[in-house]
């Protein structure tokens, strides 16, 4: 017997009405992220692979409750554009398209929405806008960068190089994010060529301690979502000017 689809944009529209109408979906994650220089040994793609690795295990979890829809693969990228290839989207951009998937998604009947966040240069905008988001969609929609569930206990178990929180994680490119590609997507490490830049902490990561971490951050951020649909975990809305 197949499972419940997971994936939004696989749905036709009957099904999800009906999954919507007999109240099974209760939340949905909108991944974001970016695509941009990962120094000279990973693929440009890494934030969005690795925010849609998350959002999938989180999502099959709480299968059926929970889509995972199509969500925002560019992201605030300037500091990165000296590198071409890097795409970059201007933080009002990126803002304003993030803000109509809101505003889709809640049309839609979604009460619970985790914009789940791939991408350190997306946070600033978010974090500056969220209080608007909140009073202007009036659910609870909440933001997470995926790597804050992590604890310091985590980094120093799992990581060589001696990457402490919060400063160092997610860090760019470095053993951390290395070992998440290792573990979920290798075709996108060139080990090879790890080595023959400035930063030589990227050849200590390992597939294992990716895995670790992973599986790690998917329970935790399932473990937020959870709450979410439970009512434990609610976005208090900003009062507006009496």
């Amino acid at each position: 017997m197949n499972q419940p689809e997971i994936l939004l944009g696989k749905l036709t529209r009957r099904e999800f009405r009906e999954r919507m109408q007999s109240g099974e979906l209760k939340a949905c994650i909108i991944p974001v992220a970016a695509t941009e220089q990962h120094l000279e040994h990973l693929a440009m793609e890494h934030d969005w692979r690795s925010v849609c690795h998350v959002a999938l295990a989180v999502s099959e979890r709480l299968r059926p409750a929970v889509l995972v829809a199509q969500g925002l693969l560019a992201g605030v990228s300037e500091h990165h554009m000296r590198h071409p290839g890097t795409l970059s989207l201007k933080p009002g951009t990126f803002l304003a398209v993030l803000s109509d998937l809101i505003d889709s998604v809640v049309r839609a009947g979604f009460k619970n929405v985790l914009v789940l966040n791939g991408h350190g240069g997306n946070v600033a905008a978010c974090r500056a806008t969220w209080d608007q988001f909140l009073r202007l969609y009036q659910v609870n929609l909440q933001f997470l960068s995926y790597w804050e569930v992590l604890t310091e206990a985590d980094a120093k178990e799992l990581l060589k190089s001696g990457h402490r929180l919060p400063d160092d994680l997610p860090g760019h490119a470095q053993e951390f994010e290395t070992a998440i590609a290792l573990a979920a997507f290798p075709d996108n490490v060139r080990t090879n060529i790890w080595t023959e830049q400035a930063d030589p902490t990227p050849a200590l990561a390992t597939a294992q301690h990716g895995e670790a971490f992973l599986e790690r951050i998917a329970e935790r951020v399932t473990n937020c979502l959870r709450e979410m649909i439970e009512g434990k975990r609610v976005a208090g809305i900003p009062p507006f000017f009496p």
